[in-house]
C-alpha cells in the first residue's frame, strides 16, 4: 500500500519526536547560532543522532528512507523553532536523496555512517575533467548551506569530455567531495539565515573517483517510490518547508508579545486591539491554506510515485506551484507579524526581526523565486516549456 501523510510507522514517529525536541533546542540557541553564523556543536550532535539529516537515504544503509511529507514536516517543525536550523535540515535531507543515484560503493562511502551529513549545490559551477578512475574537479560554488558541519559536499559540474549530449548541451554531473578537501571562503555575511553558514566552497584539482560521480538527469539507481518522486520538486519543497515553519514561529512570537505589550498611551494589550485580531486571523488563514496546498500536492505526487513509473507533468507542476506559493505566502505572514510587533520588533533581541530577515532571505532562493510563476504559467497555458528540471 502507498505511504500517505497519515502513516504512523514507528520509525517515522521517532523522526517526528526528534524534530519536536530539536525545535526547542534550536529555538533556545537561535540568537547564539545567528551571532556565530553557524549551528552549535551541541545542536549538530542532536541532529546527527536524530537520523533526520540523512532520512532520504536508502533503508539498505540503515537510513529512514522516509516519505517526502514526513521528512519535510520534520524540517518545518524545526524551522518553527529556528528557520536557519530547519533550513539546514532541509538541505541535508535532500542531499541524502543522492545516495540513490550513486553506485553502491559511493552510497556506502558517503551515507553509510549513521551520523553522516551532506550538503550540496547542484548548479554546475565547476568543471570535471575525466581521468583514469574518475574525474578531477575545479570550481567554486556559492550558497553552500550547511558546509560548516557537512562531511560531504555534492557539487554540480560540467563534464569537460568534449562531447556533450545529442543536442550539443554540456554533460552535467554531480560529484561527492569530502568537505575537508574543499577550501571554504567566509562569504556568508547576510541579512538573514545567517546560522546556515552558506559560505562559498572551492575545489582545486580535486580527484573524485567514479563511484562518487552521479548524473541527476540519468535517474536513480534504486527503484522505490521515494526515488520516483521528482527530485527537483523535492528540492523546491524543502526550501518552502523551512519557510512554512518560520511563519508559524512568527505567529507564535507575535502571540507571546501581544499578550503583555501595551503601547504608550494605551490601556489595552496588543492582543486586545481589533486591528491585531484581524491581522492574526488573516495570517492564520493564509498560512493554513498555503500549508494545505503544500501537503496536498505532495500527497498527490507521492501516490503517483507509489503506483507508477513516473510522476506526470501536471503533478510536478503542482509541486512547484505549491512550493513557491508556500514560501512567498509565508514571507507575507511573517511581514504581517513583524509589522504588528511595532517598535518592539526592530530590536535585535526580538525574534520577530530575525524571523522577518530569514523570511526575506528565503524568498531569494531560485527554487521559489517569482520566475516559478512564469514557468508554471507557461505549462498551464500549454506553451512549449523546458521541464527537465521541474
Amino acid at each position: 500500500m502507498p505511504h500517505t501523510l497519515h502513516e504512523t510507522d514507528a520509525n517515522q514517529g521517532s523522526l517526528r519526536e526528534a524534530a519536536d525536541r530539536i525545535r526547542l533546542q534550536a529555538q533556545a540557541a537561535a540568537a547564539d547560532s545567528e551571532r556565530e553564523r553557524r549551528l552549535s556543536p551541541e545542536l549538530i550532535d542532536a541532529l546527527r543522532d536524530s537520523g533526520l539529516m540523512r532520512c532520504g537515504a536508502p533503508e539498505t544503509l540503515g537510513a529512514a528512507q522516509a516519505p517526502p511529507a514526513v521528512s519535510l514536516e520534520c524540517a518545518e517543525t524545526i524551522a518553527r523553532g529556528d528557520a536557519a536550523t530547519g533550513w539546514c535540515v532541509s538541505i541535508a535531507l535532500t542531499s541524502s536523496l543522492l545516495a540513490a543515484y550513486l553506485p553502491e560503493k559511493g552510497a556506502a562511502e558517503t551515507f553509510g555512517d549513521p551520523r553522516a551529513i551532506a550538503a550540496g549545490v547542484w548548479a554546475p559551477r565547476a568543471k570535471a575533467r575525466p581521468v583514469d578512475g574518475g574525474v578531477v574537479v575545479s570550481g567554486r560554488w556559492s550558497f553552500c548551506s550547511g558546509i560548516t558541519h557537512a562531511d560531504y559536499f555534492f557539487g554540480g559540474c560540467v563534464l569537460d569530455d568534449g562531447r556533450g549530449d545529442k543536442d550539443g548541451a554540456p554533460t552535467l554531473r554531480a560529484v561527492g567531495i569530502p568537505a575537508e578537501q574543499l577550501r571554504i571562503l567566509d562569504t556568508w555575511h547576510t541579512s538573514g539565515l545567517r546560522a546556515t553558514g552558506s559560505h562559498d566552497a572551492v575545489a582545486e584539482e580535486v580527484f573524485v573517483p567514479d563511484h562518487r560521480v552521479l548524473a541527476l538527469d540519468g535517474g536513480p539507481l534504486i527503484d522505490a517510490p521515494l526515488y520516483r518522486f521528482p527530485i527537483y520538486g523535492y528540492f523546491a519543497l524543502s526550501i518552502a518547508a523551512a519557510a512554512l515553519g518560520n511563519a508559524r514561529g512568527a505567529i507564535d512570537d507575535l502571540m507571546d508579545l501581544a499578550g503583555h505589550k501595551v503601547a504608550t498611551g494605551s490601556r489595552r494589550t496588543l492582543a486586545e486591539k481589533a486591528t491585531t485580531q484581524a491581522a492574526v486571523g488573516q495570517a492564520e488563514a493564509a498560512l493554513r491554506a498555503a500549508r494545505a496546498f503544500f501537503y496536498s500536492a505532495i500527497d498527490d505526487a507521492w501516490q503517483a510515485a507509489c503506483t507508477a513509473d513516473t510522476v506526470g507533468l501536471d503533478l510536478r507542476t503542482g509541486l512547484r506551484l505549491a512550493a513557491a506559493h508556500a514560501a512567498r505566502t509565508s514571507a507575507e505572514v511573517v511581514r504581517a507579524m513583524y509589522d504588528l510587533g511595532g517598535g518592539s520588533a526592530v530590536y535585535e533581541s526580538s525574534p520577530l526581526q530575525r524571523r522577518f530577515r530569514d523570511a526575506t532571505t528565503a524568498t531569494a532562493h531560485l527554487q521559489v523565486s517569482p520566475a516559478t510563476w512564469e514557468t508554471t504559467g507557461r505549462i498551464l497555458l500549454g506553451l512549449p516549456t523546458h521541464v527537465a528540471q521541474l
